[in-house]
């Protein structure tokens, strides 16, 4: 199997893939983006992250002879957790919006059309929350925090690239069923933010080709599901 594919993350709700600071006196948590166009994406080493937590938690799932068979395959997929002498598989890189936007958007910033900010503003919107007090039903003081969020419907596409040769049946059954259990990310998943769609594309004479379902029939195959 070659190593040209993709993942393609669809946002079903808004999100934020926040980097960790905020802008002073007006948004608590901002969101990725490219400071040269104002393009959002989100890291490769995050997205990762939640498929190795969805990998764990399908081994969870699992009785012991099915497991015997894929937790092998999530330590060449995912490296073994606290190990630093053996590396993933999958190497997976930042998602990005499509090439010809970000085409489109940098020669627009050019010819002064349009600015980083503004492309910011179109593609994101300002959300704002409190904490509630559990006994009197009424807002905490000092609670009030405003998050950037990415609208949803924004399809992100991620460069996944395998190491070295050929993924085994069980690695490809396995890496399936991770990115179909991944179906949420973000600051505030826990609250209706982020609802995800993660879909595997191989490329073919350079056009991307759905595999999810066929990896995953690999893996109903191998738990011997035959409905």
């Amino acid at each position: 199997m070659p190593s040209s594919f993709q993942l393609q993350i669809t946002l079903l709700s808004d999100a934020t893939f926040g980097r960790g600071d905020g802008v002073a006196g007006l948004i608590d948590e901002e969101v990725d983006y490219d400071e040269a166009s104002g393009l959002p994406f989100i890291r490769g080493r995050v997205l990762k992250g939640l498929l190795t937590e969805e990998c764990a938690n399908v081994l969870y799932g699992l009785n012991d002879s099915h497991c015997a068979v894929f937790a092998p395959a999530a330590a060449v997929l995912f490296g073994n957790p606290g190990s630093k002498s053996k590396q993933s598989l999958l190497n997976i890189g930042d998602a990005e919006l499509p090439a010809e936007l970000s085409e489109a958007v940098t020669a627009s910033i050019r010819a002064n059309v349009l600015s980083p900010a503004s492309v910011l503003d179109s593609l994101t919107a300002l959300r704002r929350q409190t904490a509630v007090n559990e006994e009197t039903g009424a807002p905490e003081e000092g609670s009030l925090r405003t998050m950037r969020v990415v609208l949803r419907g924004t399809v992100f596409t991620a460069p996944l690239g395998v190491s070295s040769g050929d993924l085994t049946d069980p690695q490809q059954a396995l890496l399936a069923a991770c990115l179909l259990a991944l179906r949420r990310g973000g600051t505030g998943r826990n609250r209706g933010r982020g609802r995800l769609r993660v879909r595997l594309m191989r490329l073919e004479n350079g056009m991307p080709k759905d595999m999810t379902d066929d990896f995953f029939g690999l893996f109903k195959r191998l738990m011997g599901v035959t409905a």
